[in-house]
């Protein structure tokens, strides 16, 4: 049996904190979406870190992690990112893009992305999912699939518009562009599926430290998830059946 071989497009710094607490943001993605037998590489694209063009086909698939740059940035490193994109999309590989990664997919791919007009979106959201008119194979393998789920958010960024031949799958009361699908090899996803809730506790308590958002505003997040929980289980599964199943399954 192939053994199955991904790669992690990681576009932030570990802080001190995942670095202490989990050995790095690679650790995170892995826990969640990794399994037994498989391998997984890592490339701090962040740092200009990026894989031999010529060693793209050994890949099953490809993750774009969250990060605290503008996907609509002309960083050079984000432009080679986007020209990757492109290229993994024109191959038809599997590429999962989170947060940042969900934003920079789509403009590489020739949608729109910018910052939101109703800025920081921070803590637990709950997001609808488009079930009745279509619905990607990867979701349907969730049991009852729910339509709704909760999330894990931390962006001010957002998707204004999709790709052609993208189709919305999920959207919520403060982003309309919540999960996108092209085909069955691209799949993009604002919140953080990754995430743990005391990785965005460390997060909201640097924001206000550098003055990046209110204390109100972290305050009403620290709370939202004191009460409540995201649905991590449900999202790790989407993104596993996503980068895992063959690529001749069919769409209902």
């Amino acid at each position: 049996m192939k053994v199955g071989r991904y790669a992690v497009l990681l576009a932030a710094r570990d802080s001190e904190y995942v670095e202490r607490v989990y050995g790095g943001y690679f650790n995170v993605f892995i826990a969640a979406f990794g399994e037994e037998g498989e391998r997984w590489d890592l490339f701090r694209v962040v740092d200009d870190e990026f894989p031999d063009m010529s060693e793209l086909y050994k890949y099953d698939g490809f993750v774009i992690s969250g990060s605290p740059y503008d996907a609509y940035g002309n960083d050079y490193w984000i432009l080679k990112l986007c020209f990757l994109l492109q290229t993994l999309d024109a191959m038809e590989k599997k590429v999962l893009g989170i947060c940042f990664g969900h934003q920079v997919l789509c403009r590489s791919l020739g949608g729109k992305v910018g910052k939101a007009c109703s800025g920081w979106d921070i803590g637990l959201r709950t997001v609808k999912v488009v079930k009745d008119l279509w619905v990607p194979s990867f979701l349907e393998e969730l049991d009852e699939m729910p339509s709704t789920l909760s999330i894990i958010e931390c962006h001010q960024d957002e998707i204004f518009e999709v790709p052609m031949g993208a189709q919305v799958v999920a959207f919520s009361e403060k982003t309309g562009v919540e999960m996108f699908v092209i085909g069955q090899h691209i799949l993009g996803i604002q919140g953080h599926p990754e995430y743990t809730k005391d990785i965005l506790y460390n997060i909201i308590d640097r924001l206000v430290d550098n003055n990046s958002i209110q204390r109100d505003i972290a305050e009403k997040a620290k709370f939202g998830l004191e009460t409540a929980e995201p649905d991590r289980k449900s999202w790790e599964k989407i993104c596993r059946d996503f980068l895992k199943r063959r690529q001749n399954s069919s769409f209902s």
